[in-house]
């Protein structure tokens, strides 16, 4: 939610071919704030990155202040299972990745147990890694020599990481596949693991349950197909058996890296901003399968009145109210709400 509307520029960078598997983009953005600018976040199965070296931001989860950060221009949030917040006021620059789960627990080198619900400055992390990585990007005099500072960095992090376990990641890539539709007890039947077994793995290595993965992936199809009220979806175009470390994917198609709404704990600009998070571990930044004809989203966010049964239908929900309920735990209002705020010019 914007109490104010910020005047900037955004830069969006593709990756280095050899990482677009992991990373579909970069976001640089430059945004003045002459007043505080406070926006609400959505909760998101994806992991944000902010590397700034402007005007510091606040971020706070209404449910514990222990969760947030305050005064930082630089931080991960990990997997959130609800809503938040962030406040900043003045010249804020800095780079703005989104990342699937999988690719950020590569990226970090830490489970992502330790960052779910969780806002958390990169001076913090283990091996200061990201701090000394966002001094030399605030050094650097351009963004495509930030951009390509980052392929630099980044790659080498992840030649140097082990790959993640062939098993979770193709549970993820399951759950992402079906849109969080297919049954978590099918998933853990085809992969000969027990549902305890397999929501350990899941909060250790992801962050989150994998029933919560699905609510939140649910929540993501709603989204899109409400005109992307909230964020976008961490999708992959299918899901395969586990296959190791050499999976591949398509190149992002660059005319797709149009301007959107920003992903949760984001401080990078509201509108434009940046699109669909990171691929998973890895995967393009396709909008994956889906049972919505991609022209309903016009149709739902523009036409006169929204049949609130049928989207939830769509997106594989059991009911209305249980689209409503997401609605409000995830991105703090229903549907409607949003939408409403949305066709309305802040003040």
């Amino acid at each position: 939610m914007t109490t104010a509307a910020p005047v900037g520029e955004v830069v969006l960078g593709l990756p280095e071919v050899s990482l677009r598997p992991f990373v579909d983009r970069y976001v640089g953005y430059r945004e003045r704030a002459d007043v505080p600018l406070v926006r609400r976040e959505s909760a998101g199965v994806f992991v944000v990155l902010i590397l700034g070296w402007g005007a510091p931001l606040d971020v706070r989860d209404p449910r514990s202040a222990e969760r947030g950060a305050s005064r930082v221009d630089s931080f991960v949030a990990g997997t959130f299972d609800g809503w938040c917040t962030t406040r900043t006021v003045g010249v804020g620059e800095g780079v703005e990745l989104l990342l699937a789960p999988l690719t950020a627990r590569r990226l970090l080198g830490l489970p992502l147990s330790e960052l779910t619900n969780r806002a958390v400055g990169v001076g913090q992390l283990p091996g200061r890694w990201l701090h000394r990585l966002r001094s030399q990007l605030a050094e650097t005099a351009s963004w495509p020599e930030r951009f390509a500072l980052l392929d630099r960095v980044l790659a080498g992090r992840l030649a140097a990481s082990p790959p993640v376990d062939a098993r979770l990641d193709w549970a993820w890539r399951w759950l992402v596949a079906s849109g969080g539709q297919e049954r978590v007890g099918v998933l853990s039947d085809e992969l000969g693991w027990s549902r305890r077994h397999l929501a350990s793995r899941f909060r250790q290595e992801i962050g989150l349950p994998p029933k919560m993965v699905a609510r939140l992936l649910r929540f993501q199809q709603a989204c899109t197909a409400l005109g992307d009220v909230g964020p976008t979806p961490v999708i992959e175009p299918g899901a395969g058996p586990p296959t190791g470390a050499g999976q591949s994917a398509a190149d992002p198609d660059p005319s797709s890296l149009g301007p959107s709404s920003p992903g949760p704990s984001s401080p990078g600009p509201s509108s434009p901003g940046p699109s669909s998070p990171g691929p998973s571990s890895p995967g393009p930044s396709s909008p994956g399968p889906s049972s919505l004809d991609p022209s309903s989203a016009t149709s739902f966010s523009s036409g006169p009145a929204i049949d609130w049964a049928a989207v939830a239908a769509r997106c594989g929900y059991y009911d209305q109210s249980h689209l409503i309920r997401d609605f409000h735990q995830f991105a703090g209002d229903t549907p409607a709400a949003l939408l409403a705020a949305r066709s309305t010019p802040s003040g």
